[in-house]
C-alpha cells in the first residue's frame, strides 16, 4: 500500500466518515433490512426512464451549458412559480447542480471565508458543518428544542454578531422531520433585516409535506428571499437518488457569484437527465402527488409499530420517522444502532452524529421511503424488541 510520508494536515482532522455510509455498509454486511440512508427500494417512474433513453438516442450526451439547459431552467422557473408565487429569472437566478449536497457546498465556499461566523442547527444534515470549517468558517450551533425540535430564536438572536455572514436552515428536516413554521420564517426575517446575513436554505424535501401543513419555504417571503440561497434536489423529489440532480434558486448578484465557483466544482451536470427532467415537469402531477404517496407510507410504518415500545412522534415531513428506544435501553445511540444491525437485522441512523458533542437522546432516524414488503417485514422486528 502507498503512503505519503510528508506531513500535510487535513482541514476537516476530526472529520470521518459520514454515519450514512458506515450504517449502510454495516447494513451490507449483516445482510440487515436497510432503513438507515435515506433512498428509495421501489423503481422510479418508467417514463422518467424513458425520457433519459431517449435523450441519449437523440444525442445528447455532450457537455450541458454551465448552469444548465435553458428549458430545464425555464421549467424549474414555472415550477417555482406555480408552487410559491414568485419570479426567479431561468437566465440569471437558477443553476442546476450536481444534487443539493453539491449546490450547499458551493454556496458556502462562495460566501464563506475565513473567520466568518455561520449559525446551523442542531441535529444538522452532516455536511453543513464540515463545508463552513472546510472554508475556514467558524460554526456556531443552536440546538433545536425537544420534543417537537423547534428554533429558539431569542437563542439565535444572542449569537448574531457582526461576523454572521450566513444562517443555514433546513425544512422539511432532515434528520428530524420537522417543519419551519410561519413564524420561524418571519423571526428570521426580522433577525436578518438591515444586515448582510446571507440564508442558505435546504428544502430538498419541499414536496414531501404531511397533515395538511404547508412548507415555508423562504421563497413565500420577498424580504428573505432576496438574501437567500434555495436548495432542491430531483433525486428526492423523483426517488432518483443515484443521479445527483438538485438545483439552487437565488437573487441575481448571489447567483453571480455562486456561478464563479460552480463552474471549477463541476462546471455542468448530467445532459440527457437534465433534459429529461425538463420534458417530466411538464406535467406538475409528477410532484404535487408526493405528499400523499409519502404520508401513507408514513402511516404505514407508524400504525405497525404502535404496538412496540419505541415511542413515537409522527414526523411533519421528509420521509425518515424519528424513533426513542428510551423505555428499552440505555445503550448509546450508536451502541443501540449497532445492536440492531447485529442482532435484530434492521439498521437505523443515530442522531448522535448530527451534533457537535457527544449526546444522548435515546433517538434513531428510519427511512420509510421503502415498499410495503419492506415496511411490513422491518416493522415486524420493531415490535418483537
Amino acid at each position: 500500500m502507498l503512503q505519503f510520508q510528508g506531513n500535510i494536515p487535513s482541514k476537516l482532522p476530526q472529520t470521518g466518515t459520514s454515519i450514512f455510509a458506515v450504517m449502510s455498509k454495516m447494513a451490507a454486511e449483516h445482510k440487515a433490512i436497510n432503513l438507515s440512508q435515506g433512498f428509495p427500494d421501489f423503481p422510479i417512474d418508467a417514463q422518467l426512464i424513458e425520457l433519459v433513453n431517449k435523450a441519449m438516442r437523440q444525442g445528447h450526451n455532450q457537455y450541458a451549458p454551465m448552469p444548465g439547459l435553458p428549458k430545464l431552467r425555464e421549467a424549474i422557473a414555472k415550477k417555482v412559480f406555480n408552487t410559491y408565487q414568485i419570479n426567479y429569472s431561468p437566465d440569471t437566478e437558477i443553476t442546476v447542480t450536481a444534487g443539493a449536497t453539491q449546490a450547499l457546498f458551493t454556496a458556502i465556499a462562495a460566501f464563506v471565508a475565513k473567520g466568518d461566523e455561520v449559525i446551523v442547527f442542531e441535529p444538522a444534515y452532516d455536511s453543513y458543518a464540515p463545508a463552513v470549517k472546510a472554508c475556514g468558517g467558524l460554526v456556531k450551533y443552536a440546538q433545536l428544542k425537544q420534543p417537537d425540535f423547534h428554533i429558539d430564536w431569542d437563542e439565535v438572536k444572542r449569537m448574531v454578531n457582526n461576523r454572521t455572514r450566513m444562517v443555514v436552515i433546513n425544512s422539511p428536516h432532515n434528520p428530524t422531520g420537522s417543519l419551519l413554521t410561519e413564524q420561524d420564517l418571519k423571526a428570521l426575517e426580522a433577525l436578518t433585516r438591515q444586515s448582510d446575513i446571507l440564508v442558505l436554505s435546504d428544502e430538498v424535501y419541499e414536496h414531501l409535506i404531511f397533515d395538511e401543513n404547508t412548507h415555508q419555504s423562504v421563497c413565500r417571503y420577498p424580504e428573505l428571499a432576496s438574501r437567500s440561497l434555495v436548495t432542491a434536489s430531483f433525486g428526492k423529489t423523483f426517488h432518483a437518488t443515484g443521479w445527483k440532480m438538485g438545483y439552487l434558486l437565488a437573487p441575481e448578484n448571489l447567483m453571480a457569484a455562486f456561478r464563479k465557483l460552480h463552474q471549477f466544482v463541476v462546471f455542468a451536470v448530467n445532459t440527457p437527465i437534465q433534459h429529461a427532467i425538463a420534458e417530466y415537469l411538464s406535467n406538475p402531477v409528477h410532484y404535487q402527488q408526493l405528499s400523499s404517496f409519502y404520508q401513507q407510507k408514513r402511516d404505514f410504518f407508524i400504525q405497525h409499530i404502535s404496538q412496540s415500545r419505541f415511542k413515537i412522534t409522527p414526523a411533519k415531513g421528509t420521509y425518515f420517522q424519528v424513533l426513542d428506544y428510551s423505555a428499552i435501553s440505555e445503550l448509546t445511540e450508536m451502541e443501540f444502532a449497532e445492536k440492531l444491525i447485529k442482532e435484530h437485522g434492521i439498521a437505523s441512523v443515530p442522531l448522535a452524529p448530527f451534533y457537535h458533542q457527544n449526546i444522548n437522546n435515546h433517538q434513531l432516524r428510519f427511512c420509510f421511503a421503502k415498499t410495503d414488503e419492506t415496511l411490513q417485514k422491518a416493522t415486524e422486528i420493531l415490535c418483537k424488541i
